[in-house]
């Protein structure tokens, strides 16, 4: 795409600002926020989104900003008198109030493709590209009156939404909204916006009902990688829109990541920048095995390599000695989980505003029995990202831990629903079957256990929940079979070891888990 105004125009696909055809010298980042507001015509860029898209979220002072501002005011003739082409809006961002002419380039208006870039450089940095998407307006059909408006306000909430996941670099609404119609491509979108991947979607009302459908898609190839259906009666539409936004969020959080794999893993490793390396690392880490996990590890090593102010690279070896500590892969229990607390203030360190950050931090606290104290920073990781399924299972573990069983158990239904096929879903299963125990409903825990200790993924101490609660439940022969496949992944298993990695408060419900233990028995 070109941007014209005036003299000048931006090039998105060069990454260049001419003058009558003639090149200006401009900052990268300069002109990465030059880009930034003539994108957006149509509306107020804030100094947070600012500072999150030219900065990546990392703290810089007013003087910076305004620095910067000034440089792109002095690029296109402009200055902070005139405000002709960016005008300050005072305690609030920046709008670019000149004439805009948005046009393509000759050789995709002739319908040979033009390659673009994924993303918009952010200067100052090397890293790797981020995966980026682009939600179009949502198609419509049978809508009348005021439902007509509801297509567009899904789209806004889902792009306000994905814009909280730090990994994944959003396509601004100005842009992505020039492709309405019903017969969109996403091939050529991605070819203009720099979109990998495109959301899209429908609305469709018949009668008291209404159908909304969505689609996730490669750009590059237009395959479907994903798609859901709603459908619910039209009068509730109101209410439900964020809670459709919601699960398409944390359903992309989880498919996206996994394509990023796959395409990752297409390349020499050699090659890996920072965030594919993280893509595969985060692979690995979700199989919950010694070897994948150190395998996990030597990718997160990489990423940080590659970008030492990578924050989530630092949060995934959090991650990977948490689990090392967890599931006492390696015999310095302590050591590895003073390692993943120093690590996870690394990662919040470059990073105040990623829930991945918050998350391990938090996980950090329970190695050493403070689970209480972990809540507030798992709560940080759900204000950032309301929609992030693995911290809100994170709350539920930690709730269940000490003693709040009901909220425990409806934040584990909850991340259940927004991620049904979350590479956790065992962990988010055992959490409820932990809250049954606790309950005394033995016979919803014996069948909660059972499931998630049948999820892909799974590992010892779920077979031992599963043990548990069919102990609890007379069931003595299935309690046996699961106490056997957890000591075949770990033949030196005790009570003790799984108490040390479930720090429950002193009640009546630790008192009946550990009598379970002592009658399983784990020990031979």
């Amino acid at each position: 795409m070109i941007l014209r105004f005036g003299a000048y125009e931006l090039d998105v696909a060069r990454f260049e600002l001419r003058q009558d055809g003639e090149a200006v010298p401009i900052e990268p980042q300069v002109l990465s926020l030059l880009l930034l507001l003539a994108s957006n015509p149509d509306r107020l860029v804030s100094k947070d989104e600012l500072i999150e898209k030219i900065w990546d979220g990392r703290i810089v002072s007013e003087a910076a900003v305004a620095a910067r501002i000034k440089s792109a005011r002095r690029a296109i003739g402009d200055d902070g008198q005139r405000q002709q082409l960016i005008r300050t809006v005072h305690g609030r961002g920046f709008r670019f109030v000149g004439a805009i002419e948005f046009q393509r380039p000759a050789s995709i208006v002739s319908g040979v493709p033009t390659a673009l870039p994924h993303e918009l450089p952010s200067a100052g940095s090397d890293r790797g590209v981020r995966p980026s998407i682009a939600v179009l307006p949502f198609r419509l059909t049978g809508a009348v009156g005021m439902q007509a408006v509801l297509a567009d306000a899904l789209s806004d909430e889902l792009i306000a939404d994905l814009a909280r996941l730090r990994w994944l670099f959003v396509i601004a609404r100005g842009s992505s909204f020039r492709f309405r119609g019903p017969h969109v491509d996403c091939r050529l979108v991605g070819e203009s916006l720099g979109a990998r991947y495109c959301l899209t979607g429908g609305l469709s009302f018949a009668g008291p009902a209404v159908t909304v459908s969505t689609e996730l898609v490669e750009a590059a190839t237009g395959e479907v990688l994903w798609a859901d259906t709603f459908s619910e009666a039209a009068e509730r539409m109101l209410d439900l829109r964020l809670e459709i936004a919601a699960r398409v969020v944390a359903a992309l959080e989880v498919q996206i990541a996994s394509h990023e794999a796959r395409i990752a893993r297409q390349q020499s490793t050699e090659k890996l920048d920072a965030w594919s390396a993280y893509h595969v690392g985060l692979d690995h880490m979700f199989r919950f095995n010694r070897v994948d996990n150190a395998l996990a590890a030597s990718m997160f090593e990489r990423a940080v390599g590659a970008d030492p102010q990578f924050a989530r690279g630092y949060a995934g070896l959090s991650f990977t000695r948490f689990q090392n500590a967890f599931l006492a892969y390696r015999s310095d229990r302590t050591a590895e989980a003073e390692a993943a607390r120093m690590l996870a203030g690394e990662a919040l360190d470059r990073d105040r505003m990623d829930p991945f950050c918050h998350l391990n931090m938090g996980r950090s606290f329970w190695l050493d029995g403070q689970v209480q104290d972990s809540l507030e920073w798992l709560d940080q990781a759900t204000v950032i990202s309301p929609s992030y399924a693995q911290g809100i299972y994170a709350k539920a573990w930690a709730k269940t831990l000490v003693g709040k069983v009901e909220d425990g158990e409806s934040d584990a239904r909850l991340a259940l629903q927004l991620s049904p096929l979350d590479p956790l879903r065992y962990a988010m299963l055992a959490t409820r079957a932990l809250s049954h125990i606790m309950r005394g409903d033995y016979p919803e825990a014996a069948l909660l256990g059972e499931r998630a200790a049948r999820t892909p993924g799974a590992h010892k101490h779920i077979a031992i929940i599963a043990a548990v609660a069919a102990h609890l439940n007379g069931q003595g022969e299935q309690a046996a079979y699961w106490v056997a496949r957890a000591t075949r992944n770990d033949p030196l298993l005790t009570a003790r070891d799984f108490l040390k990695s479930f720090p429950f408060s002193e009640n009546t419900a630790r008192e009946t888990i550990e009598r379970a233990l002592a009658e399983i028995p784990l020990e031979a």
